[in-house]
């Protein structure tokens, strides 16, 4: 069977958001109790170790971390990281579902970019799958039942600043690979967790506000029964992370875009199971839209690609 390398793109796409999706639900769990720079830097160390790791059993190995593109790189990590930051902050004072269902506004800023900074073309029936899925998304805004609110204004940012990171990945993938682009990202992480750390680890800045209480709140020493948690975040954010790097170094962002829905519905099971919160009819709507929006985008490439083929 033929290589698909866009098949292979959408495939990495859903593939790291579901994974990434442990990372969203782990941190809401530690949101109640630790400060965010604490768990970020938690879990940049344990996403540096499978990282590594990576890099020492590829091809490559570590001369693949030689860049030529140090500025690029800074640029991409304070992009990621201010998301990172504002979409967390977010999260502790949202319920786990309309974090994720505002986040998805992404997708679409990834489609627009990718038209304007990239010069690359989406077709009619992609743009309507996008659009479907975006009306999705609003049916679980709800705009004026109190989802729109100071916490989903930073969700918001961290989205448009999410999609920005990822056009980066796309433009920088002809140089640098996933594992270096994800390498230099939690090497930001921890060293600007550990001057956050060293500044207002002591708490001196703690507030009991419920959207800036977990930014500054003192570090504690994490107990035994935390531990698993930190680990999976690391795991999520470093496997999940590359497979979505991945997607967009090699794949139109246009198209990679619209499959990151497959996210919402993981943030409704996440929220079921562990938060006890279920959505209602509108909300199963607009799940509906999203998904189906995913799955035609996937038919139409499929058909698309045979045609080709047969050509």
């Amino acid at each position: 069977m033929a290589h698909n390398p866009a098949l292979t793109g959408i495939l990495f796409a859903i593939g790291g958001t579901l994974i990434f999706s442990v990372n969203d639900v782990a941190i809401k769990f530690l949101s109640g109790g630790y400060a965010l720079h604490q768990v970020i830097l938690i879990r940049a160390f344990v996403a540096m170790v499978f990282i590594l790791t990576f890099i020492a059993l590829s091809g490559t190995g570590f001369r693949q971390l030689i860049t030529r593109r140090p500025r690029t790189h800074l640029l991409r990590v304070g992009i990621v990281m201010v998301s990172n930051v504002t979409f967390f902050v977010g999260l502790a004072a949202m319920p786990l579902a309309d974090a994720v269902a505002v986040a998805f506004i992404s997708p679409i800023a990834v489609t627009l970019l990718s038209v304007v900074f990239l010069r690359e073309t989406v077709g009619p029936r992609r743009w309507m799958a996008v659009t479907l899925g975006m009306v999705g998304v609003i049916i679980m805004l709800r705009p004026g039942a109190g989802v729109i609110q100071p916490a989903a204004v930073l969700v918001l940012i961290s989205a448009v600043l999410y999609a920005a990171g990822n056009l980066l990945s796309r433009q920088m993938g002809g140089t640098e690979s996933t594992m270096t682009l994800s390498f230099y990202v939690a090497f930001g992480f921890i060293v600007v967790s550990s001057a956050m750390g060293l500044w207002a680890g002591d708490g001196h800045l703690a507030s009991d506000d419920p959207l800036w209480g977990f930014l500054f709140r003192p570090w504690i020493w994490p107990p035994i029964t935390d531990w698993p948690i930190f680990l999976a975040t690391g795991f999520a954010v470093s496997v999940g992370g590359m497979m979505v790097t991945q997607a967009y170094r090699t794949t139109e962002a246009g198209l990679v875009a619209p499959f990151e829905y497959v996210g919402m519905p993981a943030a409704i099971i996440w929220g079921a199971v562990v938060f006890a919160t279920f959505p209602d009819l509108t909300a199963w709507a607009g799940i509906a839209l999203i998904c189906g929006s995913g799955l035609y985008t996937i038919w139409r490439e499929t058909v698309r690609k045979r045609g080709t083929d047969a050509a």
